[in-house]
């Protein structure tokens, strides 16, 4: 799924804009994270590979969308960080990079079998829908979680069998996601009111955001520590005190800096990943 980074000044010509224009820090963290959890899962280094290049086609496509449909928005909010309104890079080009990249995640995403690729592709879609138009409705969380539901069902899915991930999987996916939605557009929710997007969190308003956050976050970690038929023991208590810690210290923290609670998220979502590696054949 795509997350918005803090925009820094581009140099280093078109190339550099368009790299910078994916959001590679998301774009990476999501495509280690599912790897991560496709190992555990017992994908091969062939499968292991497979799902990360479809994740990652996945999210660059989405990352350069983003970019693509939000520069009007972007440049009359003054972020001349972004590649596109600096003059790094042509929105056109984004544009086309999107395509090219949304194109590629589906064959990379069959092929790991046409029911994952399928599920893959509904949370790839899902994600375009946000950068589309629904980022400025009410309904602006369910592209997330739809999104990051997704992922666990499509490494599931690729391995022999198809098997479905345990319910308790899917629902902490979809939590991550909220949480992880909350956090992206903290920091931006000013800026966002002012160019018309008015989505969930910009109607909650940051404060009421910040207090929220901690909760899809947590129920995310307590759920992959404890349900199922075999919970998890001491070092899944542990794992996930530890979540809840940085949960919590991130709302806090970001009184003064917003952009602190979506660095917790992506915390709290390695060590969601540790939980289910830990938890190995019990996720489906």
């Amino acid at each position: 799924m795509d997350a918005t980074e803090q925009p820094v000044p581009v140099r280093g010509g078109a190339v550099t804009g368009l790299l910078t224009a994916c959001h590679p820090g998301p774009a990476a963290a999501v495509t280690v994270l599912v790897t991560v959890l496709a190992a555990a899962a017992g994908h091969d280094g062939r499968g292991c590979l497979a799902v990360a290049a479809a994740v990652l086609a996945g999210q660059l496509s989405v990352g350069w969308c983003n970019d693509a449909v939000d520069a009007g928005r972007d440049r009359a909010a003054g972020r001349h960080g972004k590649p596109v309104v600096s003059g790094a890079v042509g929105a056109g080009t984004v544009r086309c990079a999107a395509v090219v990249a949304l194109v590629l995640a589906v064959p990379l995403s069959l092929a790991c079998g046409a029911l994952a690729g399928g599920v893959h592709l509904a949370g790839v879609a899902a994600a375009w829908a946000y950068d589309l138009g629904l980022k400025a409705t009410a309904w602006s969380w369910l592209p997330y979680a739809a999104g990051f539901a997704a992922l666990p069902a499509f490494v599931t899915l690729s391995l022999p069998g198809g098997p479905w991930p345990a319910w308790w999987v899917v629902a902490a996916g979809m939590l991550l996601g909220v949480g992880a939605h909350l956090g992206n557009v903290l920091p931006d929710i000013g800026h966002d009111l002012v160019t018309g997007v008015r989505g969930w969190p910009q109607r909650l308003g940051p404060a009421r955001v910040r207090r929220l956050l901690p909760v899809p976050l947590v129920l995310a970690s307590l759920l992959l520590a404890f349900a199922g038929p075999r919970p998890g023991g001491p070092g899944a208590a542990g794992a996930a005190g530890a979540a809840v810690a940085v949960a919590v210290a991130g709302a806090l923290v970001g009184r003064g800096r917003p952009r602190v609670p979506f660095v917790a998220a992506v915390v709290v979502a390695g060590i969601d990943v540790a939980l289910l590696v830990a938890r190995g054949a019990a996720i489906t």
